[in-house]
């Protein structure tokens, strides 16, 4: 019988992950190659081949296929997209330049205005007007609007942004507008606010619109490639991609609405750590994220929480997303000296290229990860992922730039500059999960990325987490969790609808078309699925509030409404008013496409029991803790089993990752092969 396998793929700025699992047994494989920049497809290609030659994986025996890209993200960060238009209602040419009148830091008085994306010579006004109600009150002038697409690309605009006022009631204007562009000039990328994110508020529907145009172009051809390649070297498998809520989707559909994929990497990491809670009997998760820049905290409460306030660069996406915030400092951030001479860490970051100067790649200043290797997290000579080895002497001398002007040596500018980092994460942390709600003395730190099970523990021991976690396999969670997602799509409508004063039941026709758009694009997708699902929610707030809170709910009872929203108030805020106006700004239904989840291998032997056997280190070498040299046991993750058991100071080497186990924990091998750190 021929074998059949999952590949989930996560394409990240330095490496490329790549987990191909059995689906009969559930066993992994997992390794990294390097990204290509010019290409990203091609990194994707590569891993593919080398499954083939290393491994003797045929491509044809690949029969499920999604990954994750940074693409998207990376063309609007870098601001490398197309030149694009705008077609805006006859009147509201400065809609991107006036925005929220937000400043992003308010007590600067030298703060840069933010730059549109696209110039304000590119933006046309369209003769048309559609009133709140959703009746025409001006029909279009399609001619005119012809003449002015012309006139654009004259200016060399080659994507298409089209936002009317209103159209979030009625996009008749913009369907009508958009089909006769793509008629008539095929050559452009055309996006309209009605088909990818219909919400009021005119600036976020706008911003949203003008992204997918941004970045439509680039990703279409991205997709492309990357079909064709896949269908060159034999791989059958129909082309799935993550997306920022968690879900995935068809490339087909990717490459009409790539702003749905700018987060999908963290995404995807969300639901990989949501489903190894799940797995292990652990619920309440915080997941950590520690990568070159920045460590990404998502929570899992019973499932992923959602925000649909994400900031992308400079700019406010309102299209739901996983809620993943960044905080502290990443391994590449770097070390410094502030003019009184107190030892800084971050926001500047060696980036992957030149990177710490351990990578040897022309990096000099000291950072996070030039601390670790001096503090002896790694032994001379050891191939890390990707095959990079990292230099110690560079290392040595990167440091020592800041022990002389600080009359220490360099493992106490090592201890000091990881003490820092704790510190900054720290600081950050805790008012974020008193934003949430959240005691995160209940939650277990579930600790991945490559960076990620280096300063776990660090942070937990600040925190007072009871729990850390650690995956199998920690570096590749991102590709992993990409293999467990199901098909999502978000739908909204908006509504306004005063609770107390008006019956919800004129909901019930706008609901059931939601539902209808929800069950229709499930029907239209290409994939397998075991089961179909719609989920509802409102967006409610307190009349005169500017801002939502989102409540699930299974009835539009307006008690049953009422009662939720109260209840999640409380739970944020400490505080709700019972007797004040309530309304729904827009209605939500999230359709569902369950896939079928790949097995999970288990040690049934080890089920339930921590300690079973004490494992034996491979080697007993010495580390800075503490400022202190202490010696530690030094494991080998691939030798550890079910039930294994030890205690810090302990380092456990593997191939994607390294994970610090600091003295005042102990560390057990779980059934499915996590590790389970908790406070002595």
């Amino acid at each position: 019988m021929t074998k059949r396998y999952r590949l989930g793929i996560d394409i990240g700025g330095t490496f490329t992950d790549l987990v191909l699992m059995d689906e009969a047994s559930g066993e992994t494989l997992s390794f990294k190659t390097a990204s290509v920049p010019s290409d990203p497809a091609q990194a994707v290609l590569n891993g593919i081949e080398l499954l083939q030659k290393e491994h003797g994986i045929e491509p044809g025996s690949i029969g499920y296929f999604v990954h994750g890209t940074t693409l998207g993200l990376n063309t609007v960060i870098q601001r490398a997209g197309a030149t694009t238009g705008l077609l805006v209602t006859k009147g509201f040419r400065d809609i991107l330049e006036i925005g929220r009148l937000r400043l992003s830091d308010p007590t600067n008085f030298y703060v840069e205005k933010i730059k549109p994306l696209v110039a304000r010579q590119h933006v046309g006004e369209i003769d048309e007007r559609i009133g709140v109600d959703g009746r025409v009150h001006r029909p279009l002038d399609l001619e005119a609007a012809e003449a002015t697409v012309e006139t654009l690309i004259g200016q060399g605009v080659e994507s298409l942004a089209v936002c009317f006022m209103h159209a979030y009631r009625n996009g008749a204007h913009e369907v009508q507008l958009a089909a006769h562009i793509r008629e008539r000039f095929p050559q452009l990328y055309v996006s309209t606010s009605s088909e990818i994110w219909p919400q009021q508020r005119e600036y976020e529907r706008s911003l949203v619109t003008v992204i997918n145009a941004y970045i439509g172009g680039q990703l279409r051809g991205y997709f492309d490639r990357l079909h064709d390649g896949m269908s060159r070297i034999g791989v059958k498998a129909s082309l799935l991609t993550t997306k920022s809520n968690g879900g995935i989707m068809t490339a087909h559909a990717g490459a009409e609405r790539p702003v749905e994929t700018l987060l999908s990497g963290p995404a995807s990491g969300a639901m990989g750590a949501l489903q190894t809670g799940r797995t292990a009997g652990y619920d309440k998760i915080v997941g950590f994220d520690m990568g070159g820049t920045s460590v990404d905290i998502a929570i899992v409460d019973g499932d992923v929480l959602y925000s649909t306030e994400s900031q992308v660069g400079d700019f406010p996406v309102i299209m739901p997303t996983v809620d993943i915030s960044s905080i502290g400092a990443g391994g590449g951030s770097i070390a410094w000296l502030d003019p009184s001479g107190v030892l800084k860490v971050g926001p500047r970051s060696a980036g992957a290229v030149p990177g710490p100067a351990a990578y040897g790649r022309g990096g000099k200043l000291p950072t996070v990860t030039d601390a670790y290797v001096r503090i002896g997290l790694y032994s001379p000579g050891r191939v890390l992922g990707g095959g990079l080895v990292l230099d110690h002497d560079l290392a040595e001398a990167a440091l020592a730039t800041l022990a002389e002007p600080l009359g220490l040596d360099t493992g106490a500018v090592a201890s000091g500059i990881l003490d820092v980092t704790t510190a900054n994460m720290y600081a950050q942390f805790m008012p974020l999960m008193a934003r949430k709600g959240i005691d995160p003395r209940e939650f277990s730190l579930l600790a991945y990325g490559g960076a990620g099970p280096g300063h776990a523990f660090l942070l937990a021991r600040e925190v007072g987490s009871t729990r850390v976690i650690v995956p199998r396999s920690p570096g590749t969670l991102c590709a992993l969790g990409s293999l467990v997602t199901d098909l999502r799509r978000d739908f909204i409508r908006t509504v306004s609808v005063d609770l107390l004063h008006r019956a919800p039941d004129g909901l019930e026709r706008e609901l059931a078309g939601l539902k209808q758009q929800a069950f229709d694009w499930l029907a239209s997708q290409d994939t397998t699925m075991t089961d179909r699902k719609v989920e509802t929610s409102a967006d409610m707030r307190y009349r005169g509030q500017s801002f939502d809170l989102t409540v699930s709910f299974d009835s539009l009872d307006a008690t049953v409404l009422l009662d939720g929203f109260h209840a999640q108030y409380q739970r944020i805020y400490g505080f709700s008013d019972p007797k004040a106006d309530v309304e729904i700004t827009n209605l939500r239904v999230a359709a569902i496409g369950v896939t079928g989840k790949p097995k999970q291998v288990v040690d049934k032997d080890a089920s339930g029991k921590k300690h079973v056997r004490k494992a034996n280190p491979i080697r007993i070498g010495t580390l800075i803790e503490d400022r202190k040299p202490v010696a530690a046991g030094f494991y080998d993750r691939a030798t550890l089993v079910a039930g294994d058991w030890f205690e810090g100071p302990a380092v456990i080497e593997a191939a994607d990752t390294t994970v610090y186990v600091p003295a005042g924990f102990t560390v057990h091998v779980d059934a499915w092969g996590n590790l389970i750190g908790e406070p002595v």
